[in-house]
């Protein structure tokens, strides 16, 4: 495996840490919440044999900038730094990949910038408009995404989660992947050094106070800029969705319909896959992006 290097671009006011290795075509992965590069570390071992793979902390996280006010993770502000990272980067277009949170900008990005990605993979994202209808109408994921709410009204929440040396995130996130041999203590330890970075937290959350993201009550107005975007979402470039379907945060109703947003839609469901699919599932989900990008005939 080529080395990984750590580098940092000033892009858009802010300054972006991120991991690269590999020469060729721009494959670009962006992250979720509570992760960083860290969660696409089998995807930079496995495609920098191929291309250009670029894992950026996103604003706010690990060791890229942390603008301090809650309007400086606007979708407008994340999409943008999407845009000058890749042509930072020396590029004019990418293979874009997101999961979580990142998915959602990598959703965003393809249906406004569509000649700038070539291809789009998803991995446990709702596509805006169908998770924004969701939020409306299925009682399921209103509950599911009550979260949501917490990590926007309660006071206190940073310290909150942050207790213990986030032992909430440790337990939710890190231990389950650890006794199924997913993780290592050695990679507990570096999501832990990542989640010590000060100030990380308020500008994680500050993405979903931006975006005023939550369960909508049926007739709620959208919350803007979602609500002029909406429109503009269909996505042109072919895209691959990966979807672990024991999710309890984004539920299979996300599916239902995405072909009406996505006219070349190739989709791969994995029955016993979680939300971090992409750690417990890696060697499948590695085969699939691959199949995918290479033009292959799709996996059963």
């Amino acid at each position: 495996m080529r080395e990984l290097r750590h580098e940092f671009a000033d892009v858009n006011g802010v300054r972006l840490h991120y991991v690269t290795a590999g020469t060729g075509k721009l494959l670009l992965l962006l992250h979720g919440f509570p992760e960083f590069w860290y969660e696409w570390k089998r995807q930079l071992e496995e495609f920098n044999r191929d291309f250009r793979v670029v894992a950026p902390d996103m604003r706010g996280y690990n060791l890229s900038s942390k603008p301090a006010g809650v309007d400086q993770y606007r979708l407008d502000f994340l999409l943008e730094d999407v845009r000058a990272l890749v042509q930072h980067l020396g590029y004019e277009k990418c293979i874009l990949a997101g999961h979580d949170w990142g998915g959602f900008v990598a959703w965003t990005f393809a249906g406004l910038f569509p000649d700038r990605v070539e291809k789009l993979i998803i991995i446990n994202a709702p596509h805006p408009a169908i998770f924004l209808r969701e939020l409306r109408e299925n009682p399921a994921q209103r509950q599911a995404s009550q979260y949501m709410l917490m990590f926007r009204n309660v006071p206190q929440i940073e310290q909150m989660i942050a207790a213990n040396d986030f032992a909430s995130f440790d337990q939710l996130l890190l231990r389950p992947l650890i006794a199924n041999g997913n993780l290592s203590e050695d990679d507990a330890r570096i999501y832990h050094e990542a989640w010590s970075q000060p100030g990380w937290l308020t500008a994680a959350l500050n993405y979903y106070r931006a975006a005023e993201l939550g369960p909508l009550e049926s007739g709620a107005p959208i919350p803007e800029p979602l609500a002029s975007m909406l429109d503009k979402l269909v996505i042109q470039p072919p895209t691959l969705v990966i979807w672990g379907e024991q999710d309890p945060h984004v539920l299979t109703g996300n599916l239902i319909g995405l072909e009406r947003y996505v006219p070349d839609l190739r989709l791969h469901r994995v029955p016993d896959g979680t939300h971090w699919v992409i750690h417990e599932k890696p060697a499948i989900v590695n085969s699939h992006i691959r199949h995918f990008i290479e033009g292959k005939p799709a996996q059963p």
